[in-house]
């Protein structure tokens, strides 16, 4: 049976998601085709060779319209005749990118593919896709849940609440993430994944000066007096400090089997071992990354105890916290350099941009199994373990 493994894997450094953000001069098709051409430059690949790129991108409209991975891979200037195309599992649309690009080498279906993903949330904002007035779910989903769908900020305050998580457990996590991440950059840990550009060599959210304590004097980011009377149990403990960034970024990592990396002469990272996707419930929509870390392990005939790092994307505190209280998972093995509080999110791209930290943080530590789990809008979640090599 053909396996898959990453071979390379790059990424921008992650600009804050606002007009005066360090990458928001930078139309977002230019900032996936420039994680492109690093790929290939890098790898030392012909871009011919490439079968498909399946890039992810959440807000689909404006200047991330008409299909944005292909306009990328032909400013990247690959040849024409390497086919792309964008998909939207919302948070995780790399990572499902990276998920079916792999499914095809193992099925035979490509040789050689990119998995990517771009958000330019400074360019294209969160909800653009949405125009005001408009329903983008139904009369159907209204009769299922009469009383409404409610925002993600809400959600992580419902997983607050129902997990017990204090605002001072929140605060001390977003603080470590912000640590974890400001290491990372000092010890040269990110030279190998970031691919510079424009003169913007950092990622601009990360923080070394944070604190517990001024983080606590940030204001309730969500709190709605309707909410607060639908949901009386949230003490309204999210804040900006503990939750992740609108950000912009891209980020890229090229798949192959192991027979033709070994006749192209590439050296593999990782091998992509196994793959789950679960539904949840849409108002705790964050808390698919529990059962789909069960349902991956399971996939993988792998325990917990095997897993030696874990990227857990840090949409909020509360999520990985949650996460980590209901699979019993060591702290000090998740998000090892920092999570998306510090780095930042730039949806679309984050995805890939977990798996290009996770891949080099593997091979840093000589790690033997790894597990990346993201939670995503509408109550989804993608898992995946990666085996070292």
């Amino acid at each position: 049976m053909r396996d898959a493994v990453i071979v390379e894997a790059v990424r921008t450094p992650i600009g804050k998601g606002r007009p005066n953000g360090s990458l928001a001069h930078v139309h977002p098709v230019e900032l996936l085709a420039h994680t492109l051409r690093t790929l290939v430059e890098r790898s030392g690949v012909d871009p011919a060779l490439i079968d498909d790129v399946i890039g992810g991108t959440v807000d689909q409209v404006g200047e991330q319209a008409m299909n944005t991975t292909r306009y990328a891979v032909l400013s990247a200037g690959f040849p024409e005749s390497v086919p792309a195309t964008t998909v939207d599992r919302q948070c995780g649309s790399s990572q499902q990118a990276v998920h079916f690009a792999a499914q095809g080498v193992i099925s035979g279906a490509y040789d050689l593919v990119v998995a990517c993903g771009v958000e330019s949330m400074s360019r294209v904002p969160m909800w653009s896709n949405v125009p005001a007035g408009k329903d983008p779910f139904g009369p159907g989903v209204a009769e299922r849940y009469p009383e409404g769908l409610i925002p993600q900020g809400i959600s992580a305050e419902l997983i607050a609440a129902k997990w017990s998580l204090s605002r001072e457990e929140m605060d001390a996590f977003a603080v470590e993430s912000h640590r974890k991440a400001a290491e990372a950059w000092e010890s040269g840990l990110f030279a190998d994944e970031v691919a510079p550009l424009d003169g913007v060599t950092r990622d601009e959210c990360v923080r070394p000066g944070s604190s517990t304590e001024v983080l606590a004097g940030l204001k309730p980011a969500y709190y709605d007096a309707a909410f607060a009377e639908r949901f009386p149990q949230i003490d309204w403990n999210v804040t900006a400090g503990n939750a992740s960034p609108v950000n912009d970024g891209a980020s890229a990592v090229l798949i192959t089997s192991s027979e033709t990396a070994a006749r192209l002469g590439l050296r593999p990272i990782a091998r992509l071992h196994s793959f789950a996707v679960t539904g949840s419930d849409p108002l705790l929509m964050l808390t698919g990354v529990v059962p789909a870390t069960e349902k991956v392990l399971r996939k993988a005939s792998l325990s917990l105890d095997d897993i030696d790092l874990f990227e857990v994307n840090e949409a909020f505190s509360s999520v990985v916290l949650a996460w980590r209280q209901e699979t019993g998972a060591d702290l000090s093995k998740v998000n090892v350099h920092g999570g998306a509080i510090a780095i930042g999110h730039p949806l679309g791209a984050s995805g890939t941009r977990l798996t290009t930290t996770l891949v080099h943080a593997m091979r840093a530590r000589g790690a033997r199994y790894a597990l990346q789990t993201m939670c995503e809008a509408g109550g989804l979640a993608n898992a995946m373990v990666l085996e070292g090599l």
